[in-house]
């Protein structure tokens, strides 16, 4: 039977957990020799522009001995009124799995919904799955665990966040988001967390999120399509920069996380992000690992 893997929620935590240590496993080199996709093509159906995503997938598939083709929406039929249906339909039949990193989720739900293969969100406006994957693989590494760790998140209440909260569901760390009255994460999806028992909190004062974390998160105040909003959201979002002074307030031995790519001297300053308490780089190289793991998971 095809899994999908368009939310966190897609996993139980028994599969969040295991997820995380075969991660953890191929970053050590155990079975490196392993080729579970030996054979096999993965297509990664980009709708927007990519470092991180495209380049540790590409990497990680070749890694497990398939064949990545990247694949730019406007280079498609598309372009020209084919469906998204039609477009599933088809490319099921040519490969064995899809990547998709586009702008709205229901785009990965009717790829998901009309391709026999597996369908994975490399990130939608919704969720950004994969990311909080390695994010929290390197909490793991940094911490030793995962339960009874505060992680406070300032800034804009967007697809990170989201997945955030939901990762925060299946393995019981504490997470409190900072953001401007407004910029709030998506309702539904923290109302779905609380009533399952995540430990989710949503405030408005940076300083009260940050007071005694272990791990300190943000990212860009501007997403892409929002350009034309820059300097309404500068304006709106001053006051949610990660700094010096903002750090001094979270545990001494916090460690500092940003997605990337990172708009030095808005969401956070040079001195942060350059500091020994950030872990941005082993955060992206975990990226690598973790889908790596969840290819080999989905991908029979």
């Amino acid at each position: 039977m095809k899994k999908d893997f368009l939310t966190l929620l897609d996993l139980s935590a028994d599969d969040m957990h295991s997820l995380l240590k075969r991660a953890a496993e191929l970053k050590s080199g155990e079975d490196s020799s392993s080729c579970p996709l030996l054979g096999k093509s993965i297509g990664l159906l980009f709708d927007k522009s990519s470092t991180r995503t495209r380049i540790s997938f590409q990497t990680g598939i070749y890694q497990l001995g398939g064949q990545a083709i990247y694949i730019n929406t406007k280079d498609l039929q598309l372009g020209r009124g084919e469906t998204v249906e039609d477009t599933a339909k088809v490319l099921a039949r040519y490969l064995h799995g899809i990547v998709v990193r586009t702008f709205a989720h229901s785009t990965t739900e009717k790829l998901a919904a009309n391709a026999g293969i597996p369908v994975i969100n490399g990130l939608t406006d919704l969720h950004h799955p994969c990311q909080a994957l390695a994010d929290f693989l390197t909490i793991m590494e940094k911490k030793g665990r995962l339960r009874d760790i505060k992680l406070a998140y300032i800034g804009d209440g967007n697809n990170v966040v989201n997945s955030l909260m939901e990762a925060a569901l299946l393995t019981g760390i504490d997470l409190v988001v900072a953001c401007p009255r407004g910029y709030e994460p998506d309702r539904k999806i923290f109302e779905n967390v609380i009533s399952k028992g995540g430990k989710v909190t949503v405030v408005t004062d940076p300083e009260e999120a940050v007071n005694e974390a272990d791990v300190l998160y943000t990212d860009v105040w501007i997403s892409m399509g929002q350009e034309r909003e820059v300097e309404r959201r500068k304006k709106i979002f001053k006051q949610y920069q990660i700094n010096g002074q903002l750090v001094s307030r979270a545990k001494s031995d916090a460690i500092v996380m940003h997605c990337l790519p990172a708009h030095r001297g808005e969401e956070i300053t040079d001195e942060v992000i350059d500091s020994p308490q950030s872990v941005v780089i082993d955060q992206a190289e975990n990226r690598l690992h973790t889908q790596k793991a969840l290819l080999e998971k989905l991908v029979r």
